[in-house]
């Protein structure tokens, strides 16, 4: 009977973890036999599965961490990106989802990480793909290629003798425009997403702000994540207190960093 109702399920299935959205093919989900998505979507009916208010299957789970998960299912393999700090967090979701191969996978790879920190020897592994290198000028075959810029808007005063010390305002907001996926991964949940929520991880945003003011910060996010700066620009506009030329001028401007990995 449960067979039966399996049956009813779409080929293309929507599901919402922890609040991200995904959208992937049935036969992906049941890949790997016996395991918590296999059961799921294969032992039980649509009913059955717990809902979001817009009728995707919902669990409740890391869904950042998931995109890694559909891509063993995809795949039978494991690409990480280049500095990936995540690994045992996946592990733990890896057994969440009851997939063993991937759970030894990650364990392994974890433990030969371990010992070589522990011996000062750089990280090496046979499996390649999840390993992260040392060399930030060249990309891993884990990491996925693309752009992401960083832009901010700021205003400072000079007064009338430019000798004096320019008087600088605090920096309002850093926004992001990148591939959602790209965002997510480099700033992970230090991403404001509330002005564009619920966007597929395959998608692109401008509308992304970081939850701090300070561009270093994010300068150092994205250097551990093997992003490098290829272009930056600014425009500036100049306006008086008043009408008295004599006045403090007020200077606005707006730049854009462009990282590229």
């Amino acid at each position: 009977m449960a067979q039966t109702e399996a049956k009813t399920f779409s080929d293309v299935v929507e599901l919402n973890v922890g609040g991200q959205v995904y959208v992937t093919r049935l036969e992906t989900l049941r890949a790997v036999p016996n395991s918590l998505l296999w059961t799921k979507f294969t032992q039980s009916s649509p009913g059955d599965l717990p809902k979001d208010s817009k009728g995707r299957f919902f669990f409740d789970r890391d869904g950042f961490l998931f995109r890694y998960i559909l891509d063993y299912l995809r795949d039978s393999d494991l690409i990480l990106p280049e500095f990936f700090k995540e690994r045992r967090r996946l592990l733990k979701e890896a057994d969440y989802y009851q997939l063993p191969a991937l759970s030894r996978l990650l364990d392994t790879t974890s433990k030969d990480n371990s010992s070589a920190e522990d011996s000062g020897e750089a990280e090496e592994s046979e499996l390649s793909p999840v390993t992260s290198s040392s060399d930030r000028g060249s990309r891993s075959p884990g990491a996925c290629a693309g752009y992401i810029t960083v832009g901010y808007r700021g205003s400072y005063t000079i007064g009338r003798d430019i000798q004096a010390d320019a008087k600088f305002r605090r920096v309002a907001r850093i926004t992001v425009c990148s591939k959602i996926s790209l965002a997510k991964e480099v700033f992970g949940d230090t991403l404001n997403e509330s002005r564009d929520p619920d966007r597929p991880p395959d998608r692109y945003t401008s509308r992304y702000y970081l939850k701090y003011n300070f561009l270093e910060q994010a300068f150092d996010r994205l250097a551990e994540a093997g992003f490098h700066m290829v272009a930056c620009n600014s425009t500036g506009t100049c306006s008086y207190g008043s009408n008295d030329p004599g006045e403090d001028k007020l200077w606005t401007s707006y730049t854009e960093y462009v990282f590229s990995r």
